[in-house]
Formats: structure tokens, C-alpha cells, sequence
């Protein structure tokens, strides 16, 4: 594969952010969109939470007492860190699903630390955000190269840069990887990997399982931040279909299946209501109690982990998680 170059805006001295969102074939979309809302129990992928909006509600839902995920995570890899680069070697980071790079920034520290901080890759679906993200790192390491990339990864992993010279540490943090069912979340690897050179390195956060009271109030804070999020759905299917959804016409339900070992938000309609997607050339009618499934995130253990990312080609090398076992980090090589 051809090396790529640390890339700056020639003009600016400051990142290069390439946008490959617009690049979707709008058919393709609108098709797949359809087709989740015409299952016997509507579905919409979550990537959808992710506009700008969407994801100023998550940094704030990252903020809340209920939600342990984010420090816990963050804490680990504060622990972790010094350890972690100089076993990589890394010198490129690559993170899907950037966000505002907040815990990303304890491994960019580290990399400082070592001398060995050279580009960073960031990509995810909310351009607002990169953009910000992007300049706020160029501006905190002065010399760092940034490369953002605006894409939804989980369809367009065509747009991670191949590798270079550099060893290479890609990150998908925050237990997103939850957001695919066990198939799908092994083919999503699979596709990982094949932008990877033998011998980088994966950092994957699982969330993991555990009482289900504390998983069920992680999803259902009081603050109702979370229940805006889900909501928030609705106004990127009314942007991107025409639709004509009123968010304030559906409550908020997340729920622990222990079956399954996830956890599922839906939206729940609380009144009869007609709703038309002109785009889709669709009409949706709902009864009081109808239901959209807007997310599942699967909860994992150590063993289901591992597995997981043998059937992708990658080895597992290290298990790290926190004294109350709620959330684990994996180290992971890929043996090409």
C-alpha cells in the first residue's frame, strides 16, 4: 500500500479535513434508510444520532453522573497510556468516531511524552465537530499533522488513509463497537483491517456486562439529556427525507435485554400519528405505543472479546479494565 504524508493545508500551515460524506450515492442512503423503517420493528442506524446537534448532546450525555462509561474509559487509559505507546511504537493515531477527541488527548499526551507524536487521523460523521476538534489540536501540539477525515466510517472505511511508514495505532473507543450485532461487528473489523498493515495495532473499548440497573440508568439519566439525544433522530430523518416527525409525539424507552446482552433505545409514539418521508416515498402510521428501535449496544466479557477479534485476524496481546469491571480495553495486533 502507498504511503501517506502527514498532510497540512498549504495555506494555513493548520489540518487537512477531507469530506467524504457527500460522496454517498443519495439512492443508496434513502434505500437503506427505508429498509430499516419498514421492518416489523422499525429500525434507524445510529450513526444518525451523530449531526452537529446530535453530537454536542453526547459530550454533554459523556458529562453526566449516570454515565460511567466516559471516565472510566478515560481513567484506564490515563493508566495505560505510557505503557500502551511504548509497546506500539506508534507514531500515527488514527481514531474512528473521533468526537471531540477528549480521552484521545491522554494518548496524544503520551505520544508527546515519548517523542513519537507524529499525525493524527481523526474521522467521524459530524463535520461541525471535526473541524473544532481539528484546530484545537493543532493549536494545543504545535508540529502535529491532522488529517481529519468526514466520513461514515461504518460504510466508507475506503477513506482511512492506508498506512504508512510510521507504526500505526488505530483507536475505536467508547463501546461503540457494541452498535453492531455480533456478526456484523466481526465484518466491521474484518473491513478494519484490511486498511492495516501486518503488525499495527487496535485499541478497542467494550463496555461490559453487569447489573442491569446500573446499565439501564447510563441510558436513562435524569436530566433527560440521553431521552434529547434519542429525539434528536427524528430531526436528521426529517433533514435527510423530508420527513415530517414531531420528536415531542415520542418518549424516550431504554431497556437491558439480558438475552441478547444489550441494551436497546427506542423511540415510543404516545399518540396516533401519521408521519410522511417524501424522499423515501413512504408513510409510517403509528398507534399510541408504536415503537422505533434507535440503537442496541451490546455489552461484552473478556472471552467474547477475544473471540470476536480472532474471527477478524487480530490477536489479542493485552486485557486491561478498571477494579469494578465495568468497562474493558483491548490491545490488539493485527497478524495480516
Amino acid at each position: 500500500m502507498a504511503a501517506v504524508q502527514p498532510q497540512f493545508d498549504p495555506a494555513s500551515g493548520g489540518p487537512v479535513i477531507d469530506v467524504v460524506l457527500a460522496e454517498q450515492d443519495p439512492a443508496a442512503v434513502f434505500a437503506a434508510i427505508r429498509e430499516g423503517l419498514c421492518r416489523p420493528l422499525p429500525e434507524t442506524d445510529p450513526k444518525y444520532f451523530y449531526d452537529d446537534r446530535g453530537a454536542e448532546l453526547f459530550e454533554a450525555i459523556c458529562m453526566l453522573p449516570e454515565y460511567y462509561q466516559t471516565r472510566t474509559e478515560g481513567a484506564l487509559l490515563a493508566r495505560i497510556a505510557p505503557e500502551l505507546i511504548a509497546r506500539t511504537g506508534a507514531r500515527e493515531l488514527v481514531e474512528l468516531g473521533s468526537g471531540a477527541a477528549v480521552k484521545t488527548r491522554i494518548l496524544l499526551d503520551a505520544m508527546s511524552d515519548a517523542g513519537t507524536l507524529r499525525r493524527f487521523v481523526p474521522v467521524d460523521y459530524s463535520e461541525g465537530i471535526l473541524r473544532r476538534t481539528a484546530r484545537d489540536l493543532t493549536a494545543q501540539y504545535p508540529g502535529l499533522a491532522v488529517h481529519g477525515i468526514v466520513a461514515d466510517f461504518m460504510a466508507q472505511m475506503s477513506a482511512l488513509p492506508c498506512p504508512g511508514e510510521d507504526p500505526r495505532l488505530v483507536i475505536f473507543l467508547g463501546g461503540t463497537i457494541g452498535n453492531f450485532r455480533p456478526a456484523a461487528a466481526v465484518d466491521f473489523l474484518r473491513r478494519l483491517a484490511a486498511r492495516m498493515r501486518r503488525g499495527d495495532f487496535l485499541l478497542l473499548g467494550t463496555d461490559l456486562v453487569k447489573d442491569p440497573a446500573r446499565l439501564e440508568a447510563a441510558y436513562n439519566d435524569g436530566a433527560g439529556v440521553t431521552a434529547a439525544f434519542n429525539k434528536n433522530v427524528l430531526q436528521v430523518l426529517n433533514s435527510l427525507t423530508g420527513a415530517d416527525f414531531v420528536p415531542a409525539a415520542f418518549d424516550h424507552r431504554a431497556f437491558y435485554d439480558s438475552e441478547q446482552r444489550w441494551i436497546e433505545m427506542r423511540l415510543v409514539s404516545n399518540r396516533p400519528q401519521r408521519v410522511r418521508l417524501p424522499r423515501l416515498g413512504l408513510v409510517m402510521n403509528f398507534v399510541p405505543g408504536g415503537e422505533i428501535r434507535t440503537e442496541i449496544s451490546a455489552k461484552f466479557d473478556h472471552p467474547a472479546v477475544e473471540h470476536m477479534l480472532a474471527a477478524a485476524g487480530f490477536t489479542l496481546v493485552e486485557w486491561y479494565t478498571d477494579p469494578q469491571l465495568l468497562f474493558g480495553l483491548s490491545l490488539a495486533r493485527f497478524e495480516g
